[in-house]
């Protein structure tokens, strides 16, 4: 069967491979057949190949979300939005009438709560009770690292006095010793996630995925890397590709390796990864490798750093070096990608040698592993991730200046000017991947790049921006939010650039970003999105 073509023209196209001048380009099949000059592709393109005139639209290869959760960003949408949510009274209000709204729903859900709106920062769970008690309420934290209960729910969750904190995490407890209605890091990933899937249906999440793919298409993302997947992520992403053989966009997973009681329980674990990259591994969804998370978040106080936060706590990692550094062997030696979640600049330094070790033990090759968020870091690090060829996969959103305050005041000090530093690991040569780690900051990718090239806020634009000095042209952070992040996931033969050979994974804006003001990336619009070579999403209708 001939494949189908299409030749576009008259297009500003932003190639992502430092080619510059390209006007038209020939889609055959899933593939780029020729980018470069209308002539040529006119010439190039077949008789009955369809014409689409672009109307002097940019183009650019698609987005790939570096780092997201894409089952819990779809879930996510059907929860009450509380990131601007200001006080105490706001968020009861707001919980209050979502159970009125639907009475018979068994349990009410919240996300993106931000802690400077509760009093001393300090969530209890009669604070809920006083407005929902007749049914479990669970409030996700804008980072998803804690979660905020109600009595129901921490009954429902089977939690009591008597219920050990697990490795890693926390169950935060009143004057009484009884659970005051805090979860903290693995207290949520070991009981809380856990807990939610069983309650849950396999519809339900295939509802939350399908509604991911379709806010991702709207927004120009053609890519996502999932950081958290687990069996339920898994068996949900594999029946939606069971329908045709493919996917909407396309999906590189990452094994989330849990604290276990034993050194043996955590090494399955890689096992089953390694079982996994070899037998799910196709065009549309492939599992790369694993993801630990070193360590918690510095909103919480969690995150593990060298010199202790502004109130005088410190937090010990989640995964400490004697843990970490058997996992990490295994993984490396197993040929899987490591991707380690780490926020503290000690946990990053902890990560650094875990792979030093890995790299020592199974000997010298080819490797891409990577390191998550690095919302602070020390430049003796920097020097070493770039050394050591590690990815640096970071999210502009998290340093939106409107969800800065409480971070700043956890460190209180020199840290804060240097927070989120992306242009010095650039600057080192360590590849830089961007991302948004949907849903703990807004999943659309536009607003994504007006940050880094501003340090500015896209939830409140008026706010002064965060670091300037930090901010970088709007054509490195286009590249690093599709080449650099394509590579990231090694799929740079295929992805992240408009070049020919390359898949026909693309984006038409009705603005360019390089000429633009920076403040219309706010509201510039997606106009088509292609993915191998299939029109995913168009504003006009299709003829």
């Amino acid at each position: 069967m001939t494949p189908t073509e299409t030749v576009y023209t008259n297009a500003e196209i932003f190639t992502a491979d430092g080619t510059h001048g390209a006007e038209a380009f020939v889609v055959r099949g899933d593939r780029l057949a020729y980018v470069g000059d209308r002539g040529t592709a006119q010439r190039l393109a077949s008789g009955d190949a369809t014409a689409v005139d672009l109307g002097g639209r940019f183009v650019m290869p698609g987005f790939t979300d570096a780092h997201s959760h894409l089952v819990m960003m779809g879930e996510s949408l059907r929860k009450v939005d509380l990131i601007d949510a200001g006080d105490l009274a706001e968020i009861q209000r707001r919980m209050r009438a979502a159970a009125e709204q639907a009475p018979h729903a068994a349990r009410v859900l919240g996300r993106s709560w931000l802690p400077d709106a509760v009093p001393g920062g300090n969530p209890t769970r009669q604070m809920l009770d006083e407005v929902v008690a007749d049914r479990p309420v669970y409030l996700d934290a804008n980072d998803l690292h804690s979660v905020w209960v109600n009595t129901a729910a921490l009954e429902e969750l089977g939690i009591t006095r008597d219920t050990p904190d697990p490795h890693g995490g926390l169950i935060a407890r009143d004057e009484s010793g009884e659970p005051s209605g805090m979860l903290y890091e693995t207290a949520v990933t070991a009981i809380v996630w856990p807990k939610l899937v069983e309650l849950s249906s396999d519809t339900e999440r295939d509802a939350a995925l399908a509604a991911t793919f379709e806010h991702y298409l709207a927004s120009g993302v053609t890519g996502a890397i999932e950081m958290a997947c687990g069996e339920a992520e898994l068996a949900t992403l594999q029946r939606a590709v069971a329908d045709d053989g493919s996917l909407p966009i396309r999906v590189t997973a990452h094994w989330l390796i849990h604290r276990s009681d034993t050194p043996e329980q955590e090494l399955r674990q890689v096992q089953r990864a390694a079982e996994l990259a070899t037998s799910v591994c196709t065009p549309w969804l492939r599992v790369a490798g694993i993801k630990l998370i070193l360590d918690g978040v510095i909103d919480t106080c969690t995150a593990a750093m060298k010199e202790p936060y502004a109130n005088g706590e410190n937090a010990d990692p989640i995964w400490g070096r004697e843990a970490l550094f058997p996992v990490v062997a295994a993984a490396d030696a197993a040929d899987l990608q490591i991707a380690m979640h780490a926020i503290g600049d000690e946990a990053s330094a902890i990560a650094l040698d875990a792979l030093e070790h890995a790299f020592r033990e199974n000997g010298p090759r080819v490797r891409r592993h990577r390191m998550e968020h690095l919302e602070t870091i020390t430049v003796e690090s920097i020097q070493r991730m770039a050394s050591l060829g590690i990815v640096a996969s970071m999210q502009p959103v998290h340093s939106d200046p409107a969800v800065q305050e409480n971070w700043r005041a956890k460190l209180g000090d020199h840290r804060v000017d240097r927070g989120f530093p992306w242009p010095e690991l650039s600057a080192a040569g360590a590849a830089l991947a961007f991302g948004t780690d949907a849903p703990t900051a807004p999943y659309a990718p536009l607003p994504n790049m007006f940050i880094a090239a501003t340090r500015r806020s896209a939830l409140n634009p008026s706010l002064p921006a965060n670091l300037p000095k930090y901010a970088m042209p709007i054509a490195d952070a286009l590249r690093h939010a599709t080449a650099d992040a394509a590579w990231s996931a090694g799929c740079e033969r295929d992805l992240g650039r408009l070049s020919t050979g390359m898949l026909a994974d693309f984006v038409v804006l009705d603005g360019n970003p390089l000429t633009a003001e920076a403040d219309d990336l706010l509201t510039m619009g997606v106009h088509l999105t292609v993915v191998g070579g299939q029109t995913r999403y168009a504003v006009e209708p299709r003829d």
